[in-house]
């Protein structure tokens, strides 16, 4: 499983159009703040597999609120065939941290 900082991340998601974003938090977490990803909270990930299927040969980034959770689910689908696999370090809290910074 690779990491992904979040400066790495903001452009990847400007260049790649093969990007697939899944939030792995809770649905009162990503209700309360999120960046449009798809929302698959880690304990629903092993019966949501073929949801996922469709994204196999896309790049992966897995995100929650502070990387502990996306590292889980990156190392799952990984075991589980997916190949293109990163977990965004810091998660959601450092993403939003260096993105508002950046733009003030």
């Amino acid at each position: 499983m690779k990491a992904i900082t979040p400066q790495e991340f903001e452009l990847l998601k400007t260049s790649s159009d093969k990007l697939t974003i899944i939030d792995v938090r809770e649905p009162w977490e990503y209700e309360e703040q999120n960046i449009g990803a798809l929302n698959i909270p880690l304990c629903t990930l092993p019966i949501q597999l073929k949801k996922l299927e469709k994204y196999r040969f896309s790049k992966i980034v897995c995100h929650c609120k502070t990387g502990k959770r996306s590292q889980q689910a990156a190392k799952y689908l990984g075991k589980n065939g997916f190949q293109n696999v990163l977990s965004l370090e810091g998660g959601l809290q450092a993403y939003i941290t260096q993105y508002a910074a950046e733009q003030g």
